[in-house]
């Protein structure tokens, strides 16, 4: 089965013929490699470029590691520039190239040079691209598999498809494997050999155990409030001894920093700020998540705010945690503060919406709730709240879209309906 990544390997074709550095990023085993060294060449191919004015490294490779040396690789480069037409140079794991950001900067002012890279997120972030390459880097991020990548190469029902995609992620490899346990001993064994690896080595963790006991706390805490303060805190509530607020931070950067976790800070939509020290994490891939806390703790509710969010972010939404403070009057008649809040406020360019997660809708007491939190928004933008199960994508009588979770994710332009 091969997962066609669409709208990644589109972003590269966009890139062409641009004075950029083309850079694939993203967590380890999403396929970085494979999106440019296989699908994007395979375009290249198709479209009548010549074998000859493809030019592959994988820096990772043995036999290539002669050219991780700059003098080497642009010597073996500048063989193969001889000749008509764009020279496509496709490197793989380009941190490993010595003064890689100068090497390539220096390849982009050629006329007959288009570059594109993947980087490893133990050395090359998101942060290091705008640093490294000075307005002459574009990045593409790319994400796990989303829940419709998935479903192209699932035999199944679109319920038990999500079942296995919540529960497993979305990892290529993952996905492909067969059998609950195949999938749950790969998913263990990176975590610690990748992933944890990556993060200890690039900022030389000294205590990783303390590391570890903050990515589990986020792994606990999927979509709820949390802070530095409140982890600390919650290690001093158990009588042990954690690391100080200030090293947490750190850690929960790192963890960001290697794609594992991403933030959405809370956003006061009326006074259009953001406010609090308060921020929710949502894990990039959840089978990583899952296998992290064992498979044991799956609460169905955080793990459908995750996929949505998760959703959202793959097609290119900003995202917050929207909150609404208002006053209402109390069952004594006096005024009081209130706040409600927004599971996601999601911003693209000037399209916003403001959608609820909810798992189930029982009762209409539960509905105006979900319905409250939105309407208090106050402006014109689309509203939606998406559940786990529930009817065809219908409006409401007080305008708000709704869905269920599989026309969400199957549909890319199901918050357009």
């Amino acid at each position: 089965m091969e997962y066609k990544r669409t709208t990644y390997l589109d972003k590269l074709v966009a890139g062409m013929g641009s004075d950029q550095v083309k850079i694939i990023t993203g967590l380890r085993r999403c396929g970085k490699s494979y999106l440019m060294n296989t699908l994007f060449k395979r375009y290249l191919r198709e479209m009548g470029v010549a074998q000859d004015r493809i030019v592959q490294v994988d820096f990772d490779g043995f036999r290539n590691k002669a050219l991780r040396d700059p003098s080497a690789f642009l010597a073996h480069v500048d063989e193969r520039l001889a000749g008509e037409g764009t020279c496509y140079l496709l490197l793989d794991e380009v941190q490993l190239l010595g003064e890689f950001a100068e090497v390539l900067n220096d390849l982009i002012r050629m006329d007959n040079v288009d570059v594109y890279a993947t980087g490893g997120n133990a050395r090359l972030l998101s942060k290091d691209v705008v640093t490294e390459f000075r307005g002459r880097g574009t990045e593409i991020a790319l994400r796990p598999l989303s829940f419709s990548e998935f479903m192209e190469g699932y035999d199944g029902d679109r319920r038990d498809g999500y079942a296995e995609y919540s529960l497993y992620g979305g990892l290529p490899a993952v996905a492909k494997l067969v059998g609950a346990g195949a999938k749950a001993d790969y998913l263990k064994g990176i975590y610690d050999e990748t992933y944890l690896r990556d993060i200890v080595e690039r900022h030389k963790v000294a205590n990783q155990g303390d590391l570890v006991d903050v990515l589990d706390v986020l792994c606990s805490g999927i979509g709820c409030l949390t802070n530095s303060t409140k982890i600390a805190n919650t290690f001093k509530s158990e009588k042990r001894l954690g690391p100080s607020r200030p090293t947490i931070d750190a850690y929960i950067t790192y963890l960001e920093d290697a794609f594992l976790f991403e933030k959405a800070a809370r956003y006061d939509v009326k006074g259009r700020k953001y406010i609090g020290a308060n921020s929710k994490y949502y894990a990039t891939d959840l089978g990583l998540r899952n296998a992290r806390m064992n498979f044991r703790q799956y609460e169905e509710t955080h793990i459908l705010e995750n996929v949505i969010y998760n959703e959202l972010r793959g097609r290119g939404f900003s995202v917050d945690v929207g909150v609404v403070p208002a006053r209402r009057r109390s069952a004594n008649g006096a005024s009081e503060r209130v706040t409600y809040e927004i599971d996601f406020v999601c911003n693209s360019g000037s399209k916003r919406c403001y959608i609820q997660s909810a798992f189930a809708l029982p009762t209409d007491e539960k509905l105006k709730q979900e319905e409250e939190s939105l309407m208090r928004a106050g402006d014109f933008f689309k509203r939606a709240i998406i559940t786990k199960d529930g009817p065809m994508p219908h409006y409401n009588d007080e305008g708000i879209l709704m869905l269920n979770v599989y026309d969400f994710l199957l549909d890319p332009n199901s918050l357009d309906l």
